[in-house]
């Protein structure tokens, strides 16, 4: 299933690349440019991404919105 998401968006508004977030957030870059794309992800990855972006787990909707 497809994830629609702010992750970039978000991402290019605090001017972090690529390998910053996924420093922050403890994933690959890899992860960071599949989640980027709308590939899904699991839950703790989604939390690790939201957290390393300054946000609190109840953005969650706001960032990742399912897409069915």
């Amino acid at each position: 299933m497809k994830m629609r998401n702010k992750v970039r968006e978000l991402r290019e508004k605090k001017l972090m690349s690529k390998s910053e977030l996924a420093r922050k957030a403890g994933v690959s870059v890899v992860t960071i440019d599949r989640v980027e794309k709308g590939e899904a992800c699991r839950l703790e990855t989604m939390r690790k991404i939201i957290l390393a972006l300054g946000f609190t787990l109840e953005d969650r909707d706001m960032i990742f919105q399912e897409q069915g």
